[in-house]
């Protein structure tokens, strides 16, 4: 792990989605046992670890819409982690503020990914 939760997040969005990954790993291992937690912590370790996989497909790829399709798949996975972990509260199945730093990263990436996205279409 780069950083505890208080801390600054790492500047290399590398290793900031394998941080966010490792994160989503650790939240699906501390949730209740119950099926219904275990159903959607399974979806949102799925999607949440994907981001990071994509970010670094997306920079294996040299051309620009091999680039866009990638930066896509991420956007995908991390709004539908965000999904994931908005049931895990609105469903009371985890207290909101457990999971608060971990959906504010969830909208930090996803904005910062949208800028990416529309930088790259400009240029």
């Amino acid at each position: 792990m780069h950083h505890p939760d208080d801390r600054e997040p790492p500047f290399d969005l590398r290793d900031r989605t394998k941080d966010f990954a490792l994160r989503i790993v650790r939240m699906f291992t501390t949730l209740p046992e119950s099926d219904e937690a275990r159903i959607l912590g399974e979806q949102a370790l799925r999607s949440g670890t994907a981001v990071g996989a994509h970010y670094r497909e997306a920079h294996r790829n040299r051309a620009k819409p091999e680039f866009l399709t990638k930066i896509s798949d991420c956007l995908k996975e991390l709004d539908e982690t965000a999904y994931w972990l908005e049931l895990l509260v609105d469903g009371r199945m985890v207290p909101a503020p457990k999971l608060a730093a971990l959906q504010d990263e969830t909208h930090q990436l996803l904005a910062i990914l949208t800028t990416v996205a529309k930088n790259t279409r400009i240029k």
